[in-house]
């Protein structure tokens, strides 16, 4: 115990430490390296605050089996008195005289008590002749409430001495009928179920379903530029995580360009319409080391890359990039996220670095070459405007001259206008016109050059504008900030046409124009927005603009609902693709870990983590971070709740938990990695036996620790690098969240270490949340800090006849490997004789089989 406190405080000195550290680093220290400071200093932080995690658990470990070993001294001591008596007894009736024979019947073996369960037994009166003690507790030691490889205190040796055999049979039984896996050196305990006979000669593979990218929901315009393109297909090009997505504003179909192995940063288009070039954040893997940053130029129309540039020559990641314009896009140049902003060009067609140089120390917002001159680059960014000449290689740099007007905090954006001139936006709200001024000779003397000066200063917007588009006649669109509007001007600057979007949307973050009347509109509040000045604007991609948590999918219908940090609480519908309603949580205790919602209670005072509904819906669970399970009764159509009961015996917050198929029993999950078991219909009882759950059948299986998914945990891991997991509802596979952008799918059940799985990429972020839909089509998945939504396909893995009815009767397919594609065929529609077709059906057609059925190609066909 004294030992746990000491480390304890060692730990809380180091936190506060680090803590007034880096108070002291974010006072003094206004370098570039400041952010590489400040996330160092974070981590730190995160790695001792899960250490004293782990070492209150251990503490509370400690002192209660300290507890339970002062409360069983009176009861040994009992014992032993008794067991003298009876020797004396015995020895009487060698004698003749032989007494107390039922003391000697045999009684019932008590239930083992696990370890890893961390919960203190309850104990009886100290009538030891009715209950008798299980045998670990005979045999108990202090330093088992030690972490391993610790060694104990001089003079807590010897206090509670095994009874010697006792352990060993213990032990030996035990090791038949359970196994142990390990996380951060704490032994969990985990029992082999009864139809499992021989757990060795078990075999995993990978499973035979496969997930496919079906659509991306989100956009990123909380903190990137100029990421919003159209293209001539018809597609609008942007990007979130690590995704760049291709959408079709009139056909609402996404395609997907996923080479990039991180977030991507930066996006711009090429003068023939057709190539796109996106760079991406540097990254760390999931042992801790740097990704080298790229950038990719690929090809819109076969998503083909053409070319991967700067890979191992960015540091950190790629801020800005651009085509150059003059010579048809033989040139790309670069910012990326140093110190010192590098500026370089290179050579598309090769690959290439033409030049480059160090720009600056400041932030750099956006980087263009000159349209009509590819020697000629700007660069904005925080109190510049840079004006660059490449020379045989070489980079010249004169700095914009602010003379007489107030120099802006930031430069947002700019513009090349029809007749050359420079437009830029600042956070004051202005468009200043810059132009080139013959050198001064009479003021600065014989040398003197010529200098880039405001020509003219145009009130735009209140607050920072933060885009500025070109349009084909002259014109120029800007978007503001505060104000949120979006105003048409002038060749000449003067202002035509203007309207403001809603609040709910943020602020104009870019621009892209369709066809000189419609827009489409990126926004801080990661939306895509289409529309025109007469019509206004609706939104067509939206997402949510904080760190996200909770995922919930409809039993029986084709939506699903997220929450998060932002404190929205969106409904989702994976078949149309679109968010059907969002609402944000404003008065009340919520959290935004879950999405489920709770009339008001008074229960607790500490955020809750998780909440699930039993299997007929007439209890909810709620696991809380002060270590209870709150059970409240449902009625009323789930509008009224009232308490049932707390389950109380975890030492850590609760992470996960799951009801049984009977809707009478919980599992659950806590923060230092306890699997416990309860009672519900007994009153919340904990089950102090856990060998008597092993056959137990789970309504849902999202625990992260429990013999079934025990193989999705890789070798090492420290118990969190897994977020959350979830069974499919027809029990095959198991798709798993991990702390690495990351999505696997695994077979189920999984109990073996090292089990094979399919990995998929596109988070950009740690993933916190997977959830199959109520058919098991679809496995939807979550990204944290990416802000983004996945929706992925389930592919393969039938089994049995597949009935199909068409128009022309019933086709039955037995191919286990069978996938359809799905595809609209207007024109058959209105051929179509059954009745049964409209625009709103989906055909599904079986490619793989044409050659055994000859009539599937040219007919309609649902699913009986």
């Amino acid at each position: 115990y004294k030992m746990e406190n000491y480390r304890l405080s060692c730990c809380r000195k180091r936190y506060s430490s680090d803590q007034w550290l880096l108070q002291k680093d974010v006072s003094a220290d206004s370098s570039a390296e400041f952010p590489d400071r400040v996330s160092l200093m974070e981590v730190r932080l995160q790695a001792q605050e899960d250490e004293i995690t782990l070492l209150k658990s251990s503490l509370a470990d400690a002192l209660r089996r300290i507890r339970l070993h002062d409360q069983l001294l009176p009861i040994l001591k009992q014992q032993l008195i008794a067991g003298d008596q009876l020797s004396d007894s015995m020895v009487t009736n060698t004698n003749g005289h032989m007494g107390g024979s039922e003391s000697m019947k045999p009684s019932p073996r008590p239930a083992t008590l696990d370890r890893s369960t961390q919960t203190e037994p309850t104990l009886p009166g100290l009538d030891t002749q009715q209950v008798p003690l299980p045998r670990r507790v005979q045999s108990l030691q202090l330093e088992d409430a030690l972490p391993p490889g610790e060694p104990a205190a001089e003079g807590t040796r010897g206090k509670l001495h095994r009874v010697p055999g006792l352990e060993e049979d213990e032990e030996q039984e035990e090791d038949e009928e359970s196994i142990k896996m390990f996380i951060r050196g704490r032994p969990i305990t985990m029992y082999i179920p009864s139809n499992i006979q021989n757990y060795e000669d078990l075999k995993m593979e990978p499973p035979s379903e496969r997930l496919e990218l079906d659509w991306v929901y989100g956009y990123r315009g909380r903190d990137c530029r100029a990421n919003l393109y159209f293209l001539p297909s018809g597609e609008a090009v942007y990007f979130i995580a690590c995704v760049v997505v291709l959408y079709h504003i009139n056909n609402r179909t996404q395609r997907h360009y996923r080479k990039h192995t991180d977030c991507v940063r930066c996006l711009t288009l090429h003068p023939d319409k057709v190539r796109v070039a996106s760079g991406q954040t540097a990254g760390v893997d999931k042992d801790g080391k740097p990704l080298q940053p790229c950038v990719h130029i690929w090809d819109s129309t076969t998503l083909v890359t053409l070319q991967q540039i700067g890979l191992g020559t960015f540091q950190r990641g790629v801020a800005s990039v651009a085509f150059s314009v003059a010579d048809s896009g033989a040139f790309l140049c670069v910012i990326d996220d140093s110190n010192e902003h590098m500026l370089s060009v290179w050579d598309c067609n090769k690959g290439t670095k033409h030049a480059e140089v160090k720009s600056t120390n400041e932030a750099v917002f956006a980087v263009d070459f000159n349209p009509s001159d590819s020697t000629n680059i700007i660069t904005c960014g925080k109190s510049h405007v840079y004006f660059w000449t490449l020379n045989t290689g070489q980079f010249t740099k004169k700095q914009g001259i602010f003379g007489k007007y107030k120099k802006p905090k930031f430069i947002q954006c700019f513009v090349f206008s029809l007749t050359g001139d420079v437009l830029t936006g600042d956070s004051e709200g202005n468009i200043l016109t810059w132009g080139k001024s013959a050198a001064d000779v009479k003021t600065l003397g014989k040398g003197a050059k010529e200098t880039f000066q405001i020509m003219r200063q145009t009130r735009a917007h209140e607050g920072s504008v933060f885009t500025l588009c070109t349009l084909q006649g002259g014109g120029l669109l800007s978007g503001g900030g505060k104000d949120r509007k979006i105003i048409r001007w002038s060749a000449d600057l003067a202002p035509e046409r203007e309207c403001e979007i809603p609040e709910k949307y943020g602020a104009v973050r870019t621009i892209a124009d369709v066809d000189g009347e419609e827009l489409l509109v990126g926004t801080t509040r990661n939306a895509v927005l289409r529309g025109t000045f007469s019509d206004g604007f609706v939104a067509i991609v939206q997402g949510h603009v904080d760190e996200m948590w909770g995922l919930a999918t409809h039993p029986s219908q084709n939506i699903f609902l997220t929450c998060g940090h932002d404190r929205q609480v969106c409904l989702w519908n994976t078949e149309e693709h679109k968010l059907d309603w969002c609402i944000t949580l404003e008065v009340g205790h919520t959290h935004p870990h879950f999405p489920l919602l709770v009339s008001e209670s008074t229960d607790g005072n500490e955020q809750l983590s998780v909440m699930r509904y039993s299997p007929d819906g007439s209890f909810l669970a709620v696991g809380s971070h002060d270590n209870f399970i709150y059970i409240y009764n449902v009625t009323e159509s789930g509008r009224r709740y009232t308490r049932f009961g707390k389950c109380n015996g975890h030492s850590s917050f609760i992470t996960h938990l799951d009801w049984s198929k009977d809707g009478k029993y919980i599992m659950s999950n806590s923060g230092d990695y306890e699997i416990l078991y309860w009672d519900i219909a007994a009153g919340c009882k904990l089950l102090r036996n856990r060998y008597e759950s092993k056959d137990r059948e789970w309504a849902s299986y999202t625990c992260v620790l429990g013999f079934h998914v025990m193989g999705v945990w890789l070798e090492g891991s420290d118990g969190t690098d897994i977020n959350a997991l979830c069974r499919s509802h027809s029990e095959r596979v198991v798709a798993v969240a991990d702390d690495f952008c990351k999505v696997h799918l695994f077979q189920y059940p999984c109990p073996k270490p090292k089990a094979p799985s399919h990995k998929y990429d596109g988070h950009g972020s740690h993933v916190t949340n997977v959830c199959f839909t109520h058919s098991d089509s679809h496995l939807l998945s979550m990204g944290g800090k990416d802000t983004c939504i996945l929706q992925w396909r389930v592919m393969g893995g039938g089994s049995g006849d597949i009935s199909y009815r068409t128009c022309k009767g019933i086709l039955s397919c037995r191919k286990v490997h069978i996938t359809f594609t799905l595809t609209h065929l207007p024109s058959h529609v209105n051929n179509c004789e059954t009745g049964q077709c409209d625009l709103k059906t989906k055909y599904l057609f079986c490619w793989i089989c044409a050659e055994e059925h000859q009539n599937v190609m040219n007919v309609c066909w649902y699913r009986t």
